[in-house]
């Protein structure tokens, strides 16, 4: 294996899963901007997950559309017209 390779400045990240508030703490070299204060009252950098393991529907069993800023919406409307086309045949 080379060396050197890997990022050395590892830190305590919590990551929150919006869709339904879960968060979870891991090491991580992530940047960010975000801060929280978790349970054991100290401050760490905060990640937030559109989607994780508590909110998927492969680990969860339970089939939820997550609809985030409307994407399913854009891509209805911008596939349209292949729709009607396929249909009118």
């Amino acid at each position: 294996m080379k060396k050197d390779i890997h990022p050395k400045n590892y830190r305590l990240v919590v990551f929150k899963d919006m869709s339904n508030e879960q968060m979870f703490m891991s090491r991580s070299t992530i940047n960010t901007k975000d801060t929280i204060v978790w349970e054991d009252g100290k401050e760490y950098p905060l990640v937030k997950l559109e989607i994780s393991s508590t909110s998927h529907p492969f680990y969860t069993g339970k089939m939820k559309l997550v609809d985030s800023a409307g994407r399913v919406d854009k891509f209805n409307s911008k596939y349209k017209k292949f729709y009607e086309k396929k249909e009118s045949k």
